[in-house]
């Protein structure tokens, strides 16, 4: 423990016992209790269902403060970060705590290029999935498949870890791409040394032998800004994942694998995709949107609006303007109508007028308008979480590599409430009813 971040103490009494817990205070005033002895001391442990009130670590990667609505990577908001870098630059702000120069940035996207293939034993995998399997699926299977191919190194030193973090962020991009030709039935179109990374993304997807794809600067710029969005965001679920797996020393591989399939979830990085089925339905029935505030808020419908509210933001996600606003650019440029967007902008002006919604501070998180986006651009609706993990990688890989060199993590241990029996006699199979 770092002696100028305790600031006091607080007092605990049980059994007519008084115990005193020393206060932290982080970098941004945020206070917390610090309970590690708790147990020891006093025979006590807390209990905090779904860890809502639980510092797990210390990181200086991401800070979310969600009461004004703010999302800081290492010390840069995230709407100056989508404004002015590339997603490459941002990747390499949480893995050195710095924004880089132009000569680092160009030997990072070097090495960005040199591991940007997979083996081509690989490629074998592909061909043995059934046409329909979800791409998140793939994904997780073939980033933990890169450990036998790549053993992870031991050391883990400053050029290890570029080697490390280009290898996962270049092949994860190739890899999402080869899952998508394969529910299509397409070839494989391998990265090109001429393009950056995000549009070597779109070409590997949506180019073929028989067509090119139009590179539209664009649609790079949007594809690097919504990447952007997604890259960190403090203690989530996935982040969490890959910490709780990592911290047991499995190699970076397994955990940001474990870190995909918690990413996977409809409370999660999933949401994206259920937001666009939402407002499917929504059409198909006629595009009501009054009904569907009334049927939001009518406590015995267990019906939920996807996309709006936020387990951190009690205001509007900062995140969600950009996103918004980058939608309706990309939609304008290419001179599509979407009548979705048209129900979600409606969706939106009347929720965000309605006392329920108000009152609970119910507002747009980034689910709600990426999915329109990533739509227009010609990504199917099963590839929108994968691309959510394809953005999230660089957090989760410097939140691997902070774990490692925090002296004061442990194999994650929580303890549980048991409400099981006890002591119950046994009784031989024979006479069992």
């Amino acid at each position: 423990m770092n002696e100028n971040t305790q600031t006091g103490s607080a007092q605990l009494t049980c059994d007519g016992r008084t115990l005193e817990l020393p206060v932290l205070r982080d970098h941004i005033g945020q206070r917390a209790l610090d309970i590690r002895n708790l147990r020891r001391d006093a025979g006590l442990t807390a209990y905090d269902p779904g860890f809502a009130n639980t510092m797990s670590c210390r990181s200086g990667v991401s800070y979310v403060d969600g009461e004004a609505g703010r999302l800081v990577y290492r010390g840069y908001t995230v709407e100056d970060l989508a404004e002015n870098c590339t997603f490459i630059e941002v990747a390499y702000l949480l893995l050195h705590d710095r924004l880089p120069t132009r000569p680092q940035l160009e030997k990072f996207s070097m090495l960005m290029n040199r591991h940007s293939m997979i083996h081509e034993d690989m490629i074998t995998f592909f061909a043995k999935y059934p046409e329909n399997a979800h791409p998140m699926a793939v994904l997780s299977a073939m980033v933990v498949s890169l450990s036998s191919f790549y053993p992870e190194l031991e050391e883990i030193e400053i050029e290890e870890l570029d080697i490390t973090a280009t290898r996962l962020l270049s092949k994860l991009r190739t890899i999402a791409a080869f899952s998508y030709k394969k529910s299509i039935g397409e070839p494989f179109v391998y990265p090109s040394f001429k393009l950056s990374y995000c549009a070597n993304f779109l070409n590997m997807m949506f180019s073929s032998p028989v067509q090119d794809y139009p590179m539209d600067p664009m649609l790079v710029r949007a594809m690097n800004q919504l990447l952007v969005l997604h890259a960190d965001h403090d203690q989530n679920c996935s982040t969490s994942t890959v910490r709780l797996v990592g911290s047991a020393r499995v190699n970076l591989y397994a955990c940001i694998s474990a870190g995909i399939c918690a990413l996977w979830g409809p409370l999660h990085g999933g949401a994206n995709q259920e937001v666009i089925e939402m407002l499917e339905r929504i059409q198909r029935q006629g595009g009501d949107v009054d009904k569907v505030i009334e049927k939001a808020k009518d406590r015995k419908d267990p019906f939920r609006l996807s996309g709006f509210g936020h387990r951190i933001y009690k205001t509007y996600d900062p995140r969600a303007k950009i996103a918004k606003r980058i939608c309706q650019e990309v939609l304008g440029k290419m001179g599509v109508s979407d009548p979705l967007l048209d129900i979600a902008l409606r969706l939106e002006e009347t929720a965000l007028a309605d006392p329920f919604f108000i009152e609970r501070k119910l507002y747009p998180n980034v689910d709600f308008y990426t999915g329109i986006t990533y739509r227009a651009m010609g990504f199917p609706t099963n590839m929108f979480t994968v691309l959510f993990a394809l953005g999230r990688l660089p957090g989760w890989i410097s939140q691997w590599q902070e774990m490692h060199r925090d002296p004061e993590q442990r194999i994650w241990r929580p303890r549980q409430l048991y409400d099981g029996q006890d002591r119950l006699a046994f009784v031989p199979i024979d006479q069992r009813t």
